[in-house]
């Protein structure tokens, strides 16, 4: 057993831990790491389902114990030095007879050898099982163990795909690729990459990957074409940005610095938050995983603590990664009174979201981005949660001409054929979408007139146009007024003036 999770039931099978309950999706691979362990392997094994009944370690079947009831009682009169991994078993722990037989079993089986493993993908633990059971989270593969996953299927194949592994750090990207599956998924990838292409394909896992991922329904595996290029002002941001991007390397380690931990961006909507949370990952060349927070919520109880946990599991198999969580109040919104309202989902599901913000200690980089902050729990702002907590404000006036020049050359027109500063000065207030809407609706215009697009078109469009800074003012300014005193200006801009009004105020 050479992975942590894996030494963990170890421990407790050898410390007699009566009822071992491992959260996992890979029954195949527990049960083959408690059986290849050299200090186990004077154990008998036992595999039990519903469907089969109980399978002996001569590889035979007892069918007369497929009932859940009757294979307790079985498990308990049987006198063997043994384990007996029970898989799916969550499904039938919300029945008082189960749970009372659970619980005299666990009570039973502390004089004896044996030991029962429940292996399912839900943590589903009855409150009155709760101090007999002991859950232990089972991680995802490692490189080194996709490595030999890769290894095995290549040299079963042989040819194009033996000699492309060959290569180390070829086959070192390909471990890369396949992080944050589990071991047969990744198996599946690997041999359907060989079927398609003859070779290893990193498009093909990749790809592969992306669909395995996003079918959790709460993580979604975003191919970034955007980078900090094409994000207009930010300087201060940006520059924050690049000196912690190299402290995910070992010689920032040697140098005594911790990984960053994360960021949240706050401010006014539209003004570059998630764009910049899409260019971080171009620029620290990480994949990037978003967290849909109001997907992990599920009607099944207990699913949606699960939810999270899988999400943080899957975004530290891959690491080193940057998790996203777009609009974070929204999500989590109704904290209050989630006791009264959800029976204390949200709650919990924050509360666990939270501790690991805290204690994480994978190269995990956060980017939560936030539009209300007065709707966000005052302990997630607290120091420790976040390196920092940047106020992105309405863009200055050399900002907005950044802007502008940005949107005119992704449309391939020129901006030096535009009047920029003109342009600048009629946006004042103006939000950084809004300014490419601009030129959007401006383009549309010139369409319709069989037109190329000029300096009149936009002046029209914004003449047209009422901000958000004009219907959202009240909203603005509480944000403003919150974020003087609590979080870091995004832009040298705004520095110069918070630095300006102060002076004007004393």
């Amino acid at each position: 057993m050479s992975d942590v999770s894996s030494k963990a039931i170890q421990v407790l099978v050898r410390a007699r831990y009566p009822l071992i309950y491992v959260v996992s999706f890979e029954e195949k691979r527990v049960f083959e790491a408690l059986k290849t362990e050299e200090r186990l392997k004077n154990k008998r094994f036992f595999r039990w389902t519903v469907t089969d009944g109980l399978e002996t370690d001569d590889g035979s079947y007892l069918s007369e114990f497929k009932d859940p009831i009757k294979i307790l009682e079985y498990i308990k009169q049987l006198e063997c030095d043994g384990i007996f991994v029970l898989e799916d078993y969550h499904h039938f722990l919300n029945e008082p007879i189960i749970i009372r037989k659970l619980r005299d079993l666990g009570h039973c089986l502390k004089d004896t050898k044996k030991n029962v493993v429940f292996v399912s993908p839900v943590l589903k633990v009855p409150l009155e099982l709760e101090k007999e059971m002991t859950v232990v989270d089972y991680k995802l593969p490692d490189k080194e163990e996709i490595r030999e996953a890769a290894k095995r299927i290549a040299k079963d194949v042989g040819g194009k795909a033996l000699d492309s592994i060959k290569e180390e750090d070829f086959l070192n990207k390909v471990v890369e690729a396949a992080l944050g599956l589990t071991l047969e998924e990744a198996e599946n990838v690997f041999a359907k990459s060989v079927i398609e292409s003859g070779c290893f394909d990193l498009k093909i896992i990749l790809s592969e990957k992306e669909q395995i991922i996003r079918k959790s329904g709460v993580l979604e595996y975003y191919h970034v074409s955007e980078n900090m290029a094409g994000v207009g002002g930010l300087d201060e941001l940006k520059s924050w940005l690049h000196k912690r991007g190299k402290a995910f390397s070992r010689k920032a380690r040697d140098f005594g610095l911790p990984e960053p931990r994360g960021i949240l961006l706050l401010g006014i909507p539209g003004c570059g938050k998630s764009l910049t949370a899409k260019a971080i990952s171009s620029m620290w060349q990480l994949p990037l995983l978003k967290l849909d927070v109001g997907k992990v919520f599920s009607s099944l109880v207990g699913s949606s603590e699960e939810n999270v946990r899988r999400a943080i599991a899957t975004a530290e198999s891959i690491a080193p990664s940057i998790l996203w969580l777009d609009e974070m109040e929204k999500g989590f919104s109704g904290l209050s009174s989630s006791g009264q309202t959800d029976g204390g989902t949200t709650a919990r599901v924050f509360g666990t979201f939270l501790t690991w913000l805290q204690e994480k200690k994978t190269p995990v980089f956060v980017v939560a981005t936030c539009n209300s902050v007065q709707e966000l729990p005052p302990e997630l702002l607290r120091k420790g949660r976040f390196d920092e907590i940047f106020f992105v404000d309405l863009p200055s006036k050399e900002e907005r001409k950044e802007i502008f020049r940005i949107h005119l050359e992704k449309r391939k027109r020129d901006p030096k054929a535009f009047d920029l500063n003109d342009l600048a000065n009629r946006t004042k207030e103006f939000a950084g979408s809004e300014i490419e809407e601009i030129i959007v609706a401006g383009l549309y215009d010139a369409f319709d007139d069989d037109r190329d697009l000029d300096q009149k078109y936009l002046q029209n469009v914004i003449s047209n146009m009422i901000p958000l800074s004009q219907t959202m003012a009240d909203k603005i300014k509480i944000t403003r007024d919150w974020a003087k005193i609590r979080a870091r200006a995004a832009s040298k801009a705004q520095v110069a003036e918070e630095k300006s009004t102060r002076q004007l105020e004393t």
